[in-house]
């Protein structure tokens, strides 16, 4: 996955606030990268209002 590439969340791992619940079935933008727990990378994406967040590679897939 590479920043600019549109993806959808299609999963959930833990259990997350509303405003990111709200997000699942949504598509954004790859926007950067997060080092999550020093064995993972995360993939930060921006929605269509402006809010972001990150998410593990398998709760995306790109569109």
């Amino acid at each position: 996955m590479e920043i600019g590439q549109k993806v959808k969340v299609v999963r959930l791992r833990d259990r997350v606030s509303a405003s990111i619940a709200g997000k699942l079935g949504k598509v954004g933008i790859i926007e950067g990268y997060k080092v999550t727990d020093g064995m993972g990378i995360g993939v930060v994406v921006k929605f269509d209002d402006n809010f972001s967040t990150w998410f593990f590679d398998d709760e995306i897939k790109t569109v």
